[in-house]
């Protein structure tokens, strides 16, 4: 659900949904832990997450863009430069956004408890939540509960912690890869939660990315920052971006490699790649549990005067309601990406334009394809998998936008979910 929603329902999992948890790679240096807390109203759901990670561990992450951000989104802008973490502690059923100076006493005690149990900075300390807007929590619910979780903490725990961060999520959602890096086996694992209330502002709602590879900060950075563009920004729901945005991307440098100073260093390529590869995985899983999501939506855009005019094209093209609802109903209406193309504001090549779906070609330079046949077209809409392309004609910049259809079930679910 959107950022205001308090939990998901108890209903089946997305139609397009994996087929079961994947497995994930444990991380040395970070142990993690899902637990109940009270905050959603079924009682025993998970609502805390909590992880522990090793000294010394440096951190990056990007935040939401939205201009009434969450406390734990400002807490996070100011100790991000810092670099360095050593626990991470999330909430869902409540986003402690539009909460005043209540919100930031939550962060204060929370972040206060969580040094004191982990014997570090607070500034080493980072926080996130998700759920309802404007509802304060009680100021020491969450710290008051930590201490009593510390012995629960696992390397392993990596389900638990994710059902613990969903609202209106149908499936925990979780990747993780392994690399050669230099001769050292390195690992990536991660996390994410999202349904709605998904526009790639920065990311998705919450995201956290855990690897044994030893990064200096600002390389993390710079490697994170692209990561997130060519993943959670590439994504969209309903064209709605979060107060509480957050991906957090943490280095515990326990895998003994030569240690990455430079993210342009050519020994850091394969760590990239593999950085990048979790990170698009999470972020298409929030798109398959879009709310009310019959159709996973891949859209290819080539032509473009630039990658980055290339993904506005593609996100006018995501974000349109017409297209979204044509695709809901099986609708071959390509003249609804006309009109978004249009309407992006990019340049495009209205009499060079070309169009396909399901590899099936329907206009060539400005014109519909002759002897175009609807009807393979129509059969692909039938899929739960669709795919468009469209070439601009004016360059050479693409890229790639995911989304999913929209349905009556986003409606109902953003209509009914605080009763």
């Amino acid at each position: 659900m959107s950022e205001t929603a308090a939990s998901s329902s108890a209903g089946a999992a997305s139609p397009l949904a994996p087929a079961a948890f994947p497995l994930v790679h444990p991380v040395p240096g970070v142990d993690l832990l899902g637990a109940a807390i009270g905050l959603k109203k079924q009682v025993g759901r998970r609502d805390l997450m909590l992880v522990r990670l090793a000294p010394d561990t440096a951190i990056a992450g990007t935040l939401t863009r939205s201009r009434c951000p969450s406390a734990p989104v400002d807490w996070c802008r100011r100790q991000l430069p810092g670099g360095c973490a050593r626990a991470i502690v999330v909430n869902s059923a409540n986003a402690n956004a539009f909460t005043g100076t209540a919100g930031d006493q939550v962060v204060d005690n929370t972040v206060d408890a969580a040094a004191a149990l982990f014997g570090c900075p607070r500034e080493e300390v980072f926080v996130a939540s998700t759920g309802v807007i404007g509802v304060p929590v009680p100021p020491r619910h969450i710290g008051d509960s930590l201490a009593a979780l510390l012995g629960r903490l696992r390397p392993d725990a990596w389900r638990d912690a994710a059902a613990a961060i969903m609202t209106t999520d149908t499936f925990p959602k979780a990747a993780s890869r392994q690399l050669d890096l230099g001769g050292t086996t390195v690992t990536i694992s991660g996390i994410a939660k999202g349904s709605g209330m998904i526009a790639p502002d920065m990311a998705t709602m919450l995201g956290f990315v855990f690897t044994d590879a030893a990064i200096a900060p600002p390389a993390l950075q710079a490697m994170v920052g692209r990561a997130t563009d060519r993943s959670f920004n590439c994504i969209t729901v309903d064209s709605d971006t979060s107060t509480s945005d957050t991906v957090l991307v943490a280095a515990t440098g326990a895998a003994g490699n030569t240690p990455i100073a430079d993210h342009r260093d050519k020994a850091a390529r394969p760590f990239i790649d593999a950085l990048e590869a979790v990170m698009a995985d999470l972020a298409q899983q929030v798109v398959r549990d879009g709310e009310g999501a019959q159709k996973f939506i891949t859209i290819d855009v080539s032509g473009a005067a630039s990658a980055r005019a290339a993904r506005r094209i593609g996100l006018a093209i995501a974000n349109s309601p017409l297209v979204k609802t044509a695709i809901a109903g099986e609708d071959a209406n390509w003249g609804r990406i006309v009109m978004a193309v249009g309407k992006a504001g990019e340049r495009a090549d209205r009499d060079r334009l070309s169009i396909a779906m399901g590899g099936v070609t329907i206009t060539r330079n400005g014109q519909l394809e002759p002897g175009y046949d609807e009807t393979p077209v129509a059969e692909h809409l039938r899929g739960q998998e669709i795919h468009i392309a469209v070439d601009v004609g004016v360059g050479k910049g693409r890229a790639t936008v995911w989304t999913c259809d929209l349905t009556h079930g986003y409606i109902s679910i953003n209509a009914d979910y605080r009763s």
